[in-house]
């Protein structure tokens, strides 16, 4: 198979296991792209970008647009807090506006799940959802797993934790996806008030106790508190949820086995992981910063050569 059976990337759940296999293809040569001194290819120099962020963001948005760069597609950037939807214009009339501009992909954030969808069905652009609300963010998902495949060989048989704010995290729910997706064992792991009521019937394990969860454990992807997400308190302090939930080098060093420690970012360091652990060789962070622009570049270019046909 050599191109996507979906023509938006709107979530993992729309997805089959060719497609993922065909995006970490992709990916792996464009890896080695961004490492040559050179690292820009012309293959997308006749299709334009948009980059819709209606909610903030700064690793993701820079990827996306360090990205679309090194296909040499042309971008355009559009934040929310400078724009006439702060004057009640609408999200179709908005983005039809700037398609008015010939724009050939929406690269899109927003706070509402679903937005990506309901967008894709009502302009002509290819969609990729960049995160809708606490629903889903698959690129970060897919470069998620790209990063376990390189760190482990392949994600098939793995088990790995997600531990932390699984309630409020479009990451948690988009990981779980892809994971099973590929094979992989998946739980959950935090404070039971930041557990979805909804989480059994995906088919993992969910586990309260964090040593338990980093012995059974492959991979842990820590996720950090959304404060910007909750209305109210889910837990008594930040000091007692590190005490239970962070993950300290001596925590680390006293398991039974060597794991990897993964975290989609931003971090707050010494609440969710100390800067021990995140600086450690266990830790894969960095990588994943990396393996985000392969993926972004990969997902683009099969998209826009469905736009060429």
């Amino acid at each position: 198979m050599s191109e996507l059976s979906v023509n938006h990337l709107l979530g993992i759940k729309y997805l089959n296991k060719e497609d993922v296999r065909l995006i970490f293809e992709t990916a792996d040569h464009f890896k080695e792209v961004i490492n040559r001194p050179i690292k820009k290819v012309p293959s997308l120099r006749d299709i334009t970008i948009a980059n819709l962020f209606f909610e903030n963001s700064t690793r993701t948005k820079l990827s996306f647009e360090l990205a679309e760069k090194r296909l040499s597609a042309d971008v355009i950037n559009f934040s929310s807090a400078q724009s006439s939807v702060k004057k009640g214009e609408t999200l179709i009339d908005t983005v039809n506006n700037i398609l008015s501009m010939k724009v050939d992909m929406v690269v899109m954030r927003h706070p509402n799940p679903g937005a990506g969808v309901f967008l894709s069905k009502h302009v002509k652009a290819r969609i990729i959802n960049a995160g809708d609300g606490a629903h889903e963010h698959p690129t970060q998902a897919l470069l998620d797993s790209y990063s376990i495949r390189e760190r482990l060989g392949e994600v098939k048989g793995k088990k790995v934790v997600i531990v932390g704010d699984i309630l409020h995290s479009r990451v948690a729910l988009s990981n779980i996806f892809a994971l099973q997706l590929q094979g992989a064992e998946v739980m959950v792991c935090g404070p039971k008030t930041l557990i979805p009521k909804y989480i059994n019937e995906l088919g993992v394990k969910v586990e309260t106790n964090l040593r338990k969860a980093l012995n059974w454990c492959d991979v842990a992807n820590m996720l950090r508190i959304q404060n910007e997400r909750m209305d109210i308190s889910y837990f008594p302090s930040t000091r007692e949820y590190t005490q239970q939930f962070g993950v300290n080098k001596a925590l680390l060093d006293s398991l039974d086995k060597e794991i990897t420690i993964m975290h989609p970012g931003p971090i707050n360091r010494g609440v969710e992981i100390t800067s021990d652990v995140a600086d450690s060789k266990q830790a894969i962070i960095l990588d994943q910063v990396q393996n985000g622009v392969a993926i972004r570049m990969a997902v683009i270019y099969l998209l826009a050569s469905k736009i060429k046909q």
